[in-house]
């Protein structure tokens, strides 16, 4: 007896083939992706090094003196622990004085900032009016506008409001300059805020105010932390607005820190104690690295809440 194979099919080769080039497309796939996040790496390295190498030097010729600055190795220690440069810059070179101002003027404008731009963002992003739109545009708009450009109509501005030269001048140009971009942000992040909780609260008899107050604004902490360090930070570097505002006769009682620092760096002439200007700058800078590494989490979380609700 014999059987007869002639009439059986041969077995499909195309879903070996075809689970083979899966195969081949998943491993190279992996490959692409392991090289680019090699490359990702090596970039934020360059980068880091490039940020973190200015600061260490800063910080380590704070310490020095204008020979060892000029004379030793850039990043060499200092040849003792001493603080003399930072007294000298504190008081002598009333690095104090424009330190404390800076932190008033900062900490007013920011809070400032803060509560209008929360309520209009709140309004814009939960109340539906006539004109709401034109008026986020408006906002928005002040994003594209360069600081140098508003300069000269500021300056009148305050001039016929008799504010050159006065901290209040000077916190409600800040506000205004800071607006936009936490408009901008907050309106985002309250439109990912649940609607079932406001309902919930106007149920149970809570007035508008009170449920911004007391319901919405404690739910957007994370994106309130977010954009009040993004503005101090912004607020504390700011330059050319103080520059502009603070005019006139005794206007360097007023400075904020970078006025001061700038007009160390440019005064001083060939008799420059350069290990005092580090000093200034260390004290300047080391307050906003402290700021984002107590609240680096909740700004991490602010920037992605609106990505992950």
């Amino acid at each position: 007896m014999s059987t007869d194979t002639s009439a059986v099919p041969p077995p499909d080769p195309a879903p070996a083939s075809r689970s083979g080039r899966r195969a081949t497309a998943a491993g190279q796939g992996n490959r692409d992706t392991r090289m680019f996040t090699g490359f990702a790496h090596i970039a934020l390295a360059v980068w880091g090094l490039l940020v973190i190498a200015p600061l260490i030097w800063v910080i380590l010729a704070s310490f020095k003196s204008n020979t060892e600055i000029f004379t030793h190795a850039p990043f060499s220690l200092p040849s003792k622990l001493s603080f003399e440069t930072y007294r000298t810059a504190w008081s002598e070179a009333h690095v104090g004085r424009y330190f404390l101002n800076s932190v008033f003027v900062v900490a007013v404008s920011t809070a400032g900032t803060m509560l209008f731009g929360s309520m209009a963002a709140y309004v814009l992003a939960r109340y539906k009016f006539f004109g709401n739109r034109f008026i986020y545009y408006l906002f928005v708009s002040g994003l594209a506008f360069p600081v140098f450009l508003a300069l000269v109509p500021l300056f009148l501005i305050l001039q016929n409001l008799g504010l050159l030269n006065t901290y209040t001048g000077l916190i409600l140009v800040y506000i205004a300059y800071s607006l936009p971009f936490t408009v901008f942000f907050m309106t985002a992040f309250f439109k990912t805020l649940p609607n079932h909780v406001a309902e919930a609260a106007i149920v149970d008899g809570a007035s508008h105010t009170r449920l911004f107050f007391q319901v919405m604004l404690p739910m957007a902490r994370s994106g309130l932390v977010s954009i009040t360090i993004f503005n101090i930070v912004g607020q504390w570097n700011q330059y050319l607005l103080p520059v502009a505002i603070m005019q006139g006769q005794d206007a360097d009682k007023k400075w904020v820190l970078t006025q001061g620092i700038a007009n160390i760096s440019v005064s001083a002439g060939y008799q420059a104690n350069w290990a005092a200007l580090f000093a200034a700058l260390t004290l300047s800078i080391l307050p906003m690295i402290i700021v984002y590494a107590f609240f680096q989490r909740q700004i991490q979380a602010g920037l992605t809440a609106g990505a992950t609700k």
